[in-house]
């Protein structure tokens, strides 16, 4: 029984397997002939190519430049590695704050080891 039923699947595995097999209409050489001829006309980009356009300015090099200089000169744009961003202020004076870690760390609620934040 056992050795009826492998034959049986194995015979069937076959069938679908050369069933696939035949469901093919080119030859390699013909997809091949096919691709080559794609990548002449252009229809397959190569490599990293991509077929979007690039953006045209409708401005004149000139007037983006002096946009660019009045934009630099009013502060719209930070020069180099600067930043826009304003320094936090403290509304406690220095004592009040070296007061308060002092009382922290003796009450032993400052973090320490991997608890500190970075």
């Amino acid at each position: 029984m056992k050795k009826s039923l492998i034959a049986l699947s194995a015979i069937a595995a076959a069938l679908f397997a050369a069933q696939g097999a035949m469901a093919q209409d080119k030859s390699r050489a013909e997809v091949k002939a096919e691709t080559k001829e794609a990548v002449k006309s252009g229809a397959i980009a190569k490599g990293e190519e991509t077929k979007a356009e690039k953006a045209k300015s409708t401005a004149a090099r000139a007037d983006v430049k002096k946009e660019a200089a009045a934009a630099e000169k009013s502060g719209a744009i930070a020069k180099g590695e600067e930043t826009k961003a304003e320094k936090a202020k403290s509304t406690k004076a220095r004592a009040e704050v070296k007061a308060e870690a002092k009382a922290a760390e003796k009450a032993g609620t400052l973090p320490k080891g991997e608890d500190v934040k970075k």
